[in-house]
């Protein structure tokens, strides 16, 4: 074998273990992200580094980790070596916007064919947002109500934590969660045409799940035995490859009011992040869960306004 064949091959393993780990990375993501019955299951497992990890039932109450990921045959590793063959949270948070494109493109065709049955568009765009929730279990909505009681409910710290754990939906959240569906009923609803509506979807759907592990890296973790916290702070770089994916997935499918409604999400993020910190000093999965909503909701407000 001459040198050349020896760089072929060895380049050609480098790609193949680097496509390897993308593919692990969108299982880990899509399993965290959706509650879809995918023909694979990855349950969370402590990891061989000895980092914070799910092995039992208790740490799944304190974690308050879903049951059917914990049941799930396979294992992938919290937070351990990025540079490891296992699939890892903290890598995987770079395929987050690829779960994204994946559930507004579902969401999309759903509208489409809600459509072309010639339902009226506001009925068309409600069971568009619904499906959207069901494809992920409602989790990021469910953390939105959850941090909406908790911040408007509670007073110190200890009480806001303490509400935001709660299973109960109160008041605050009830009422956050009617204001953003309906808000996002209406946006999608007064959009021209299908496609330009499939493209919001996608494009929103992206981005704002970009913003999550923006957030992770930015704000300190608030409850120590938190799920957020057992994930740990991710790598900047991995951060930045999803913002990058989803902001080029945006500017491509929606020329340059991509940019305005990115700018839109941005200052969404910041604007929870901001709140978050002074309500509980950091972030927990709730949050990440309502910066999703939130900044899903800008991006499309933003797009209704420029377009």
């Amino acid at each position: 074998m001459d040198k050349n064949e020896l760089n072929y091959d060895g380049s050609w393993r480098m790609i193949r273990r680097h496509l390897l780990q993308w593919a692990n990375d969108f299982q880990v993501s899509l399993t965290l992200l959706t509650r879809l019955p995918w023909p694979w299951k990855k349950s969370l497992q402590t990891n061989p580094h000895g980092l914070t990890g799910v092995s039992s039932r208790k740490s799944q109450d304190d974690l308050d980790i879903p049951e059917d990921v914990l049941e799930s045959e396979e294992t992938y590793y919290i937070n351990s070596d990025e540079h490891s063959e296992q699939p890892t949270v903290g890598r995987a948070v770079r395929a987050f916007p690829l779960v994204g494109i994946v559930i507004g493109l579902i969401a999309g065709i759903v509208f489409a064919i809600c459509c072309g049955l010639g339902l009226p568009s506001l009925v068309s765009a409600l069971i568009t947002v619904a499906v959207s929730a069901l494809l992920t279990g409602a989790l990021h909505e469910d953390g939105l109500a959850d941090t909406a009681d908790g911040f408007g409910g509670g007073r110190s710290k200890a009480e806001k934590l303490k509400l935001m754990k709660d299973s109960r939906i109160g008041a605050y959240g009830v009422l956050t969660l009617l204001l953003i569906v309906a808000a996002k009923v209406i946006i999608i609803a007064d959009f021209d045409t299908v496609g330009e509506t499939i493209c919001a979807l996608i494009a929103a759907a992206a981005v704002s799940r970009a913003a999550m592990p923006a957030l992770m890296y930015w704000l300190p973790i608030a409850r120590p035995n938190g799920l957020s916290a057992s994930f740990g702070k991710p790598n900047k770089q991995y951060v930045l490859i999803g913002i990058i994916i989803s902001s080029i997935v945006a500017i491509i499918i929606l020329s340059w009011t991509g940019i305005i409604a990115i700018i839109a999400a941005i200052g969404a993020t910041f604007i929870v992040a901001s709140i978050s910190k002074r309500q509980i000093g950091g972030q927990t999965g709730d949050v990440l869960g309502a910066t999703q909503q939130i900044s899903e909701l800008f991006f499309l407000l933003a797009l209704a306004v420029v377009r």
